[in-house]
């Protein structure tokens, strides 16, 4: 299957953040016309230092139905990225906020359907996942588990028991896209990202993190946790990429994983991130009074292979390098310690 995105007219609805960014840039390169619509709440400008000559960018509130309307006007294809959300210090901290991505997702996709938009990709997530499918019992003793997207419906006695509010609103924001295609067939599509990290990225996801307690040299170092609870770190590049072929090739409102099919620990994380940058604790401190989330998650990519011809090409050694790299030139380290106990939790 091609998709021509040379021309197409693109709206990327919280395109200054992390995320959202890589991906205007990515579609700048395509010869997509790229409109960003931002409220810049946790997005900065400076995250489309690469391509803002290039773009049209509106600062608004999504919730506000007229926002959303005016960002919509004209766009033939949608990401929404736009949402409250933060690494796990952030989402069990502010359910309030999270629950609200309900009346943003909502406000979105009403408008890009009275608007005329032909396909919408929706920036779902792993957190929609049943709890009960993560935890460490399970993975002791059946070894480790890869998330099918079967397992996470709304409709299935059993599948719906979504990670908090963000997962909830997250699950009922791909409910509502498939609802959309099934009465008036509007093209749409759900990526389920799994623990992306990478350039641009903040404090408050765990590789950033930890590399931002190495750079200032924290000692004892912490650890949120055991430090045995594991992810699939998956680089921000291959992630765009997913969501890219899956705007492209996905039309039902199905749901695709767009995430690594490798379990990582956080202390190996912690580790990978010493032997990079030289930096040496004489002690690790495991706080056990932090959230941590769900024990174990990674990707089953069954349905990422067939349907998009896509897995993350990126080895976690070399982004991880990539990182820590950015990080450190980009970053003051007298700024970071004075402020970083605030940048653990907030957006």
């Amino acid at each position: 299957m091609t998709f021509n995105w040379s021309g197409k007219k693109v709206l990327v609805t919280g395109g200054a953040s992390f995320i959202g960014s890589h991906l205007v840039d990515a579609l700048v390169r395509r010869g997509a016309h790229v409109r960003v619509a931002d409220d810049l709440s946790s997005g900065k400008l400076a995250n489309l230092a690469q391509s803002l000559a290039h773009i049209e960018f509106t600062q608004g509130d999504l919730r506000d139905r007229s926002v959303a309307e005016r960002a919509v006007r004209g766009m033939e294809v949608v990401f929404h990225l736009a949402a409250s959300h933060g690494g796990r210090g952030y989402i069990d901290t502010h359910p309030v906020e999270c629950s609200t991505n309900m009346v943003l997702d909502g406000t979105v996709f009403h408008a890009a359907w009275r608007g005329g938009v032909e396909r919408i990709c929706f920036a779902s997530s792993a957190c929609v996942y049943p709890t009960t499918l993560q935890e460490e019992v399970r993975t002791a003793q059946n070894g480790p588990v890869y998330l099918r997207e079967e397992w996470a419906d709304p409709f299935v006695p059993g599948r719906a028991l979504a990670d908090g509010e963000y997962g909830w609103a997250k699950l009922m924001g791909e409910m509502t896209l498939r609802a959309y295609h099934r009465q008036y067939g509007l093209k749409t599509a759900s990526c389920r990202l799994f623990t992306a990290y990478g350039e641009r990225e903040n404090e408050t996801h765990a590789v950033i993190a930890l590399i931002a307690k190495a750079f200032v040299g924290m000692d004892p170092y912490e650890i949120w946790g055991t430090g045995e609870q594991d992810r699939n770190f998956t680089y921000v590049a291959d992630i765009v990429e997913g969501m890219i072929r899956a705007a492209e090739r996905i039309e039902d409102g199905s749901a695709v994983n767009v995430g690594a099919a490798e379990h990582i620990k956080i202390k190996e994380v912690a580790q990978r991130i010493f032997e990079i940058t030289g930096f040496r604790p004489r002690a690790l401190h495991f706080d056990l009074t932090k959230p941590v989330g769900v024990f174990s998650r990674a990707a089953d990519l069954t349905r990422a292979r067939a349907l998009l011809g896509w897995e993350p090409s990126t080895p976690f050694d070399e982004g991880l390098r990539r990182t820590i790299e950015w990080y450190y030139a980009t970053h003051d380290r007298d700024e970071v310690a004075r402020t970083l106990s605030v940048r653990l939790t907030e957006r």
